[in-house]
């Protein structure tokens, strides 16, 4: 099935909803960062996030980074998402071991450990707008739940999760985010919320939805029993680092001519590694050389 997103309304437009199916561009990230079942599980819940995020941005330029720093054996998450919910993301220790939960499922709490979540939205401000929370469980989903509430003042409900097989490929992926609308009236806010806490409480997971074949808009009418479901679009996500050689020429050159200097005396040449997709961009002492000049020359 390929990757995307669905979004909509339900319940009189009481709340906006947002459906994701994502198992392609979790299992790039897996491929590209060779992470372990637990990383991916971990780093795939974010991504999931990430382009769920995406689909709320308005415009060409605007993006979203959520950063985890956690004092567990994955250390930390970063991943980011455009409008287009292009997303890129990395896991600081990507090969930590093969852990397990009381439950015999992926311990993704247990890696994260205690810490912060933070969500940074560049949206053509003068500054990022920014919010930081503890993390709940450092299970991801719940702590996506707590910045929409805490930093947003957005009652939401979060669901993320990724299915990992026995090849430690990603089988199945996805998750849905459902965000009361502040527009609705009070009665319909305080009716869907109750209706949610009764249909949440036994919902199965977005993995096993998946894996009997559900569709994002299968999986949407069974959240709200079709209770005025109105879907409005698709979004294609997808793993899409925007790295290049110029770009990494541009970050080199901001660097400055007293280091580019050093970098030549020292080094003979810099060799810069982008975390997202895990390319390598070498610049040899001729490339250097070339640099400087074009700084002096400014």
């Amino acid at each position: 099935m390929q990757d995307y997103i669905v979004r909509g309304t339900a319940g009189n437009g009481a709340v906006r909803v947002f459906v994701a199916t994502t198992r392609n561009l979790v299992n790039t990230a897996r491929e590209l960062h060779n992470t372990t079942p637990t990383a991916t599980a971990a780093l795939g819940r974010l991504l999931i996030a990430a382009s769920i995020m995406g689909a709320t941005l308005k415009n060409e330029s605007d993006i979203i980074t959520l950063s985890i720093k956690g004092n567990g054996p994955i250390g930390g998450l970063v991943a980011t998402t455009d409008y287009k919910s292009r997303v890129k993301g990395y896991a600081f220790e990507p090969q930590i071991k093969h852990m397990k939960n009381e439950l015999g499922k992926l311990d993704v709490g247990g890696a994260v450990g205690v810490g912060t979540l933070t969500v940074i939205k560049d949206l053509g401000l003068k500054e990022p707008v920014s919010g930081q929370i503890e993390l709940v469980s450092g299970e991801i989903a719940e702590d996506i739940t707590q910045y929409f509430a805490v930093s947003e003042q957005s009652p939401s409900s979060v669901a993320l999760g990724v299915l990992v097989d026995r090849d430690h490929s990603v089988k199945q992926a996805g998750g849905y985010i459902i965000q009361i609308m502040p527009e609705a009236s009070e009665g319909a806010k305080e009716d869907i919320i109750t209706y949610l806490e009764e249909k949440l409480y036994a919902f199965p997971a977005v993995t096993t939805l998946l894996d009997e074949g559900k569709t994002p808009e299968d999986i949407f009418n069974l959240l709200f029993d079709n209770r005025d479901v109105v879907i409005y679009d698709k979004i294609y996500p997808e793993y899409f680092c925007n790295c290049s050689i110029d770009r990494t020429r541009k970050v080199l050159l901001s660097v400055g001519l007293e280091e580019l200097e050093s970098i030549l005396k020292e080094d003979k040449g810099a060799n810069l590694h982008c975390h997202f997709c895990n390319k390598d961009y070498y610049f040899d002492e001729g490339a250097i050389i070339e640099m400087i000049s074009a700084v002096k020359s400014q």
